[in-house]
């Protein structure tokens, strides 16, 4: 449905149902804004950034009768379907019902019975992975996860954790439907254990939790909010799945898990380039054949590149420009573009000797200069032409730098 802009609220950009108006002045849906205080642990206007003392919220009556008004005088509105009636229990429900019984006893044949659980939801259909949801489910599988934070857990609980979170990942949920399965899943108990089981499991168990973590911020992005407050240790098992040259499904579930936190977070950037993502992200592009592949390692070297701290470790490994240069003109429009914003990055805010002449040497520069001779215009030759006039003087000293290209950037004969 297309609502007015005033409507929406600024955390979700959703039509808010209860709106309540902060100290800050900023009005959000009621739902949003005390998961963003109380959930979140958060102190700040989400739209300004603004310290919030006081978390209180006031309802907003006017925008409120606004929003009513609007429901009730839109076309769209009756348009709307009521909502489909409950399901009847499945064909699976007293087979359900067993095993979640069995799970939650804590006899030995724990792991045994998630693996028959996990069968049964696995090849069930959609009303079987209802009713499981339905029947407690999710609830009980979060119990068994959560018990290997506890200091007398030993191998079978952490087995135990791992076949939970393999039965998890077979069930689907959204932000409509699942709210209180998502604030179940980001729970930080919950959290910390699949952050455990992406440190120490098996390489199944990893890369189900990486597909749960992928799942969860799909429906609820303010997940990233969450993960963020994660130890670098998280962030360094991201990194080592993503590396993963054997499972390229869980490779790759990470990898693009990684661009969407560092696309959401700038403190997920900087705990990213404490874990030394720099330097295993630039060892992984020579390697990187598949353009799909290659062109996300370079977003997320172009992602961390937009902070100074993620530049400097760019600018210092010995391969970095190389590896990103060989790739432009070879692999993808998308690679060569994103290589373009990395190179500019570097360029104009680390620009030291040592970087600009790695560029001309390792050949960058005749990569950027290649893409003068391409038609047309675009916002990537526009940046090379930034880079080259920025950086010619320096560059036209070598004598390998191309004449035709200082004269076209009015060098020619200048000091």
């Amino acid at each position: 449905m297309d609502f007015p802009q005033d409507f929406r609220c600024p955390i979700s950009m959703e039509l808010m149902k209860d709106p309540v108006t902060i100290s800050t002045g900023v009005t959000y849906d009621r739902k949003n804004i005390e998961k963003w205080f109380h959930t979140y642990k958060k102190a700040t206007c989400p739209a300004t950034m603004q310290l919030v003392d006081n978390p209180t919220t006031t309802p907003n009556h006017t925008l409120n009768r606004l929003i009513l008004s609007w429901l009730n005088t839109s076309q769209s509105n009756h348009d709307r379907r009521r909502p489909p009636p409950p399901l009847p229990p499945s064909s699976k429900h007293e087979e359900l019902a067993a095993l979640l019984a069995a799970v939650n006893d804590s006899t030995p044949f724990k792991v045994s019975s998630l693996r028959k659980l996990r069968s049964v939801v696995e090849n069930g259909d959609h009303a079987i992975k209802e009713d499981f949801k339905k029947s407690g489910g999710v609830e009980a599988l979060v119990s068994i996860m959560v018990q290997i934070l506890s200091d007398d857990s030993g191998f079978t609980m952490f087995r135990a954790c791992e076949e939970a979170l393999g039965v998890l990942n077979q069930i689907p949920f959204s932000d409509e439907d699942d709210e209180k399965i998502l604030q179940l899943l980001m729970n930080p108990n919950c959290m910390k254990s699949m952050a455990a089981v992406l440190q120490r499991g098996g390489a199944e168990a990893r890369f189900c939790a990486v597909s749960i973590f992928q799942k969860i911020a799909k429906a609820d992005y303010q997940w990233y909010y969450v993960a963020e407050d994660q130890g670098v240790d998280f962030f360094k098992s991201l990194l080592e799945i993503s590396s993963d040259e054997i499972s390229t499904a869980a490779s790759s579930c990470a990898l693009q898990l990684f661009v969407e936190m560092l696309e959401a977070s700038k403190k997920s950037r900087l705990k990213a380039v404490e874990a030394g993502a720099v330097c295993t992200l630039v060892e992984l592009l020579p390697d990187s054949i598949r353009p799909k592949r290659c062109e996300r390692i370079m977003q997320l070297i172009k992602l961390l590149c937009e902070c100074a701290e993620g530049r400097a470790a760019f600018a210092e490994h010995g391969l970095g420009i190389s590896a990103v240069g060989k790739k432009m003109l070879s692999v993808s429009s998308g690679a060569t573009k994103i290589g373009v914003k990395i190179l500019w990055l570097v360029s104009s805010y680390h620009s030291t000797e040592r970087v600009l002449e790695e560029m001309l040497v390792c050949g960058a520069v005749k990569k950027l200069v290649a893409l003068l001779h391409i038609g047309g215009r675009s916002t990537t030759k526009e940046r090379v032409v930034k880079i080259l006039k920025m950086h010619g003087r320096t560059w036209r000293r070598y004598p390998c730098f191309p004449g035709d290209v200082k004269e076209y950037l009015g060098l020619e004969g200048s000091n």
